[in-house]
């Protein structure tokens, strides 16, 4: 384990009965990295997910995290009923943020300024995304965790993504990006693959 990890997984195995989902899974993410997994539907990403942010807890190994978490589940996790800024100020609250500055500064980013006042039910699937990201990232983490963050973006907020990807990573934040299916693999510094329950580092181009 390196001294500069923010989330270090370590020999994890996992199952559920006699159905092992996770054989001995090694992961670490550094300050400052943009961390990919990838694996296919049933290959175990949710679990690995539910360990790395605390959610589950391993059969053997150990999961550890060194810093406040933003995680983004690929169920945006939204009130139909709330307007945009309504969830903006109820994660304030459970935050303990002293404003909405940057919660803001990442609506703009995303590009859906204009939806404010628009209840959660009301947004289109790509919208809904963006609020769910947004509502990860408002308190500014150190380390997030993003399952499936750009589902339903269009070119435009896709791109707006990977811009501020790279900045979270340039502020020395650490980023893992969890897909069935990565694109773009050269904004990554490393990519895993979850193959018969282990993780496969491969090299990438960036």
């Amino acid at each position: 384990m390196a001294s500069g990890d923010r989330l270090h997984i370590s020999a994890v195995h996992k199952a559920y009965g006699r159905r092992p989902v996770l054989r001995g899974a090694h992961f670490s993410v550094s300050a400052g990295m943009l961390a990919g997994v990838v694996g296919e539907n049933g290959s175990g990403k949710s679990t690995l997910l539910r360990l790395a942010v605390g959610q589950l807890a391993p059969d053997r190994g150990t999961v550890r995290r060194f810093s406040a978490l933003g995680y983004c589940p690929q169920k945006a996790v939204v009130n139909d009923m709330l307007t945009v800024a309504q969830h903006l100020r109820l994660f304030q609250v459970a935050y303990r943020l002293p404003g909405l500055g940057r919660a803001w500064e990442l609506v703009d980013l995303l590009g859906f300024g204009g939806e404010r006042r628009t209840r959660a039910g009301e947004l289109s699937g790509g919208t809904r995304q963006k609020l769910n990201l947004t509502l990860a990232l408002m308190h500014d983490p150190p380390l997030l965790v993003l399952d499936e963050p750009y589902q339903g973006f269009d070119w435009d907020t896709h791109q707006r993504f990977w811009q501020l990807a790279g900045r979270l990573r340039s502020q020395g934040r650490s980023v893992v990006v969890v897909s069935h299916l990565l694109h773009d693999v050269q904004h990554f510094d490393t990519v895993h693959h979850l193959r018969e329950g282990q993780l496969h580092a491969q090299g990438t181009t960036g």
